[in-house]
């Protein structure tokens, strides 16, 4: 059963393989661009940890996932091309998922979660992932998202832009699916 919490910095060590297998498995399904052979550097690892913006989907003690998430305005979504936020209302991102491969479900279930953070603070969730990044274009999907348009990341390239929109009417647990 999967649970999420908090990464300290002592989960570090641990998070570098996770993200370096993330690369490949990017860079053997086609999207060898997106993360390169770096990123996320261990210095944004660890600031995500300083911030308490680092997540773990854990399953039976085992990590399954990492995320970077957060409510509040995510700068790069400032400025939206090919398209248009289909709201202003408040929302969370949702960042650098990175899924050890070995439990499947673990993406859907991280952006499962932070929906559930936005949804309880009456927001909605935005993501974004290259063009090439087709595993995580169909989570979003897979999870009630749309596409909206691009955006542009700090270092110039594009990114296709999602949200899940907060629909005060939902009653259904987001997380049935994996009692």
């Amino acid at each position: 059963m999967f649970a999420i919490r908090h990464a300290f910095p002592k989960d570090l060590p641990s998070l570098l393989p996770l993200y370096q297998r993330a690369r490949a498995f990017m860079a053997a399904n086609g999207n060898p661009d997106q993360w390169g052979d770096r990123y996320p550097t261990e210095e944004i690892l660890s600031k995500d940890i300083q911030n308490h913006r680092l997540y773990l989907c854990e399953n039976d003690g085992e990590t399954a996932a990492a995320f970077m998430f957060f409510i509040g305005e995510e700068p790069n979504y400032a400025v939206i091309e090919d398209g248009d936020w289909p709201d202003r209302r408040p929302y969370g991102t949702i960042h650098r998922i990175a899924s050890s491969g070995r439990f499947p479900g673990a993406g859907s279930f991280c952006v499962s979660w932070c929906y559930e953070q936005c949804r309880r603070a009456g927001a909605g969730l935005r993501g974004d992932t290259h063009e090439k990044n087709l595993p995580m274009q169909r989570v979003f999907k897979k999870n009630g998202f749309s596409r909206c348009g691009r955006i542009r990341v700090e270092d110039g390239t594009e990114r296709i832009a999602f949200q899940k929109s907060f629909r005060p009417d939902e009653n259904a647990h987001p997380f049935a699916r994996y009692r």
